[in-house]
């Protein structure tokens, strides 16, 4: 009974290495397809978008302020896709433009759509300094930490932001 024991668990651990070699083997390969799926859907809704855009601004006859930030931030959204493409790595200042960008939007629409001043105004300037700090920050740290080029690949750093 016991030879039978230990023959199972002998069998399940050489199913269980196996199956880990597999997953090695198979695993980085599933992940970056999955990333490239997901690269290219978020390029494709990104341009889809654009193009409605500028549709919507063909039909109206004009193209307002924030109809001009918003394809700002469509090519931001693609720049950030591209740049990951080229490098796999995800540079945190490209969504910091894109929100900078967004509450210029909002900001625009507050004093020109909505006639508003005052503390709203305030809180969105306010939010669109510290984001533009953090930019700032973010590369002065990389011009004083630069980041390693990855080991793994040919593709080379952003600059470690």
């Amino acid at each position: 009974m016991a030879n039978a024991l230990d023959a199972i668990t002998q069998s399940a651990r050489q199913f269980h290495r196996g199956f880990r070699e597999l997953a090695d083997a198979f695993g980085p390969l599933l992940v970056d397809a999955f990333h490239h799926l997901a690269l290219f859907a978020i390029g494709a809704t990104t341009v889809w978008s654009a193009a409605a855009t500028v549709v919507e601004m063909y039909a109206r006859g004009r193209a307002g302020l924030t109809d001009i930030l918003l394809l700002f931030i469509y090519l931001e959204l693609g720049a950030m896709v591209g740049i990951y493409f080229k490098t796999t790595r995800m540079p945190v200042r490209y969504l910091i433009y894109i929100a900078i960008t967004a509450l210029g939007r909002v900001l625009i629409e507050l004093v020109s759509a909505e006639h508003r001043t005052g503390v709203d105004l305030v809180v969105v300037a306010g939010a669109i300094l510290l984001l533009a700090l953090a930019v700032l920050v973010l590369r002065f740290a990389s011009y004083k930490f630069p980041s390693e080029p990855p080991a793994d690949g040919p593709r080379a750093a952003t600059g470690g932001d």
